[in-house]
């Protein structure tokens, strides 16, 4: 069963993964090959489909490669993306990096990963300064005697308003991550007897299979274990962003609970807890604004590609696309297998079928009578360019519903018709296999080629630069910047969580010292 299977882009995401996920459907029962495994065509196929009148784009693909042959003479390599991805490059003396989009490119990646450095130097520098004002903080608690409190009620107030306000941001930082991720994470078996398929027809039928089968599986193979690695990859990390969400928004509210009720000690451990959480969302924030440039980069990388189709790029050590000339060569066997099989089918019926034979002259005769038998439509000329159809012809599609009245019930072994009739069952069901066989590749011959030459690829990246490229940009930019609330609201709130403790512990020791100042004044 000639099959294709489409399932139309999510998220390409990034690039690769956009670009090879359609959706299912059953496009045809026509069977020459197996082609289970062929995935993407971006159209409904549906077999049956009338082609009456309907013009196939046979001409539109030779036009196309034939301009493609022309330009292939001149053609020049491309840097994809280059003003976009003109960044320092630290692994070449912090020079600026030109090479454009190149994800095989090391300095590529060393460049687009130093626009997330300053995320990682406030990391590291958080991490460690904060450390060290732990650390002294023990030291003075332990090594030296604090007999006395200053208390300021202006310092009480501001601490308590900066913890509520630090608080809400944390809280809309993680609304704004949560909401964010959801919206990125959301874009030759046939014969007509022995003597009838002569055997330079099964051979090209061979080599259109192999061809098609060779290109089919390298797409199939490729494409399926990139999706599988980037969707792996997203899951983790929509796991991570939806985990960091929770855990922020969990720590911001104990840590405001806590130190609105005066729990000192659990005020301290949830910031030794915030303290690690929030250098590690700062990581988090430099691995998105790289996913973020890199996102970005290869959606303008696939819009300048799908418009200069004859330039050589980085993408073309990627893409397993075949050259024109293999394209071509697909394009002509397939054209001239139909033809072939076409002729085959009419000979047939115009030799035996609509003959009217002595009984002697067995196995040509099998007492056919009644009306003459329709020949088939050849879509092709002798020289293949494309034919329209005569009067009395039948087209492809449905040429066997029509010979299906023109068969006869015959006596078995004999094989005689007993009844009114031209075509055997035997007869009828191996021409109905030939037509198949012409109608599948009639009929899928262009996508078979656009299969080959990488042209579906073109048009699912124009579909994804169109369609998700500005969704996937914006709710990255979204996850980026509700990392950076996050991260620094719960930075944020750590040092108030510290400073109102302390102004509310010295507020407490004020008070009673304040009651004990004046019960001695009393007593005296």
């Amino acid at each position: 069963m000639l099959c294709f299977r489409a399932n139309p882009p999510t998220l390409f995401l990034l690039f690769l993964l956009s670009l090879f996920l359609f959706r299912p459907e059953v496009v045809s029962e026509a069977s020459i090959f197996p082609t289970s495994h062929i995935q993407g065509y971006h159209k409904s196929l549906v077999s049956g489909e009338k082609e009456q009148g309907e013009v196939l784009p046979w001409r539109k693909i030779e036009r196309r490669n034939l301009v493609e042959g022309n330009e292939g003479a001149n053609n020049s390599s491309l840097i994809l993306a280059e003003k976009r991805t003109q960044r320092k490059d630290p692994l070449n003396d912090f020079k600026k990096y030109t090479g454009g989009w190149n994800i095989s490119n090391q300095h590529y990646w060393a460049s687009v990963g130093f626009t997330a450095a300053p995320f990682f130097v406030i990391a590291g520098i958080w991490f460690v300064l904060f450390a060290l004002c732990l650390f002294v903080i023990c030291i003075r608690h332990c090594c030296c005697q604090l007999d006395s409190y200053g208390y300021s009620r202006i310092a009480y107030a501001l601490s308590l308003i900066f913890l509520i306000l630090f608080t809400i941001a944390a809280i809309v930082g993680c609304i704004v991550l949560y909401i964010g991720q959801g919206k990125f994470h959301a874009t030759k078996t046939i014969s007509v007897d022995s003597t009838i398929l002569s055997p330079d027809i099964q051979k090209s039928i061979d080599d259109v299979d192999k061809k098609i089968n060779a290109s089919a599986s390298t797409l199939s193979t490729q494409t399926g274990d990139n999706k599988d690695r980037i969707q792996h990859g997203l899951d983790r990390v929509r796991l991570a962003l939806v985990i960091v969400a929770a855990v922020m928004l969990f720590l911001a509210f104990l840590g405001f609970l806590f130190s609105i009720l005066g729990l000192q000690f659990l005020v301290y451990t949830l910031v030794i807890f915030g303290w690690i959480l929030v250098a590690g969302t700062f990581i988090l924030c430099g691995v998105f604004n790289l996913l973020h440039n890199v996102a970005g980069d290869a959606c303008v990388a696939m819009d300048q590609w799908v418009q200069n189709p004859t330039a050589h790029t980085s993408l073309d050590d990627i893409l397993p696309c075949v050259d024109n000339a293999t394209a071509q060569e697909t394009l002509l066997q397939t054209k001239n297998v139909t033809h072939q099989l076409v002729t085959v089918v009419n000979g047939i019926i115009n030799t035996v079928a609509n003959r009217n034979f002595p009984p002697q002259l067995a196995p040509l005769y099998y007492n056919q009578s009644g009306p003459l038998v329709p020949v088939l439509c050849n879509p092709f000329h002798s020289n293949l360019s494309e034919r329209m159809c005569a009067s009395g012809e039948v087209s492809l599609y449905n040429s066997s519903e029509v010979w299906k009245k023109y068969t006869c019930n015959i006596s078995t072994p004999s094989g005689i018709c007993t009844t009114p009739g031209r075509l055997t069952p035997q007869f009828y069901s191996q021409m109905s296999a030939a037509v198949n066989i012409s109608y599948g590749l009639y009929r899928y011959g262009p996508f078979l080629v656009n299969l080959q030459d990488c042209t579906f690829v073109r048009d699912t990246f124009t579909d994804i630069s169109h369609d998700h490229c500005p969704g996937l940009r914006r709710y990255s930019q979204w996850i980026y910047i509700g990392l950076v609330i996050v991260s620094a609201a719960v930075m944020l709130s750590l040092m108030f969580w510290v400073i109102y403790a302390r102004e509310r512990r010295h507020r407490v020791y004020t008070k009673q010292h304040d009651a004990r100042v004046e019960g001695v004044n009393k007593s005296h």
